[in-house]
């Protein structure tokens, strides 16, 4: 396992955001995005992160938890991946089950605009 390798194609998919989100974490180990702060969430709010851990990379994706029916549409195998219910962890790349995951991080970050979480205006 190359945790580098994955780390780093698990970080694009999140990294696509980094315009439209705020960047909490950006270590070779550890990336966090979070949504700008409002005034219905002062803070923000926690929205992905991808870490290095011990024997794998975890890919974190919180809208997935606040809204479960995100995750009705995606395949058995990349349910596998899932520990508890907003993160999912990787030994290896699979280009297939991170492109079905790029598709489920667009679509968390659409929930989280369509709610207001993050700016309508940003595109």
């Amino acid at each position: 396992m190359n945790t580098e390798v994955v780390f780093k194609k698990l970080k694009d998919i999140l990294s696509s955001y980094e315009k439209k989100l705020q960047i909490v974490h950006n270590q070779p180990d550890n990336y966090y995005l979070h949504t700008p702060a409002s005034s219905k969430l002062p803070k923000g709010e926690f929205f992905g992160a991808v870490q290095i851990k011990k024997s794998y990379v975890a890919f974190h994706l919180m809208p997935v938890y606040y809204h479960p029916e995100l995750l009705e549409t995606i395949s058995d195998t990349l349910k596998k991946h899932m520990q508890g219910k907003s993160c999912f962890n990787f030994k290896n790349a699979d280009s297939a089950l991170f492109a079905e995951l790029k598709q489920l991080t667009d679509a968390s970050y659409k929930k989280y605009r369509e709610l207001g979480s993050v700016n309508q205006a940003v595109v």
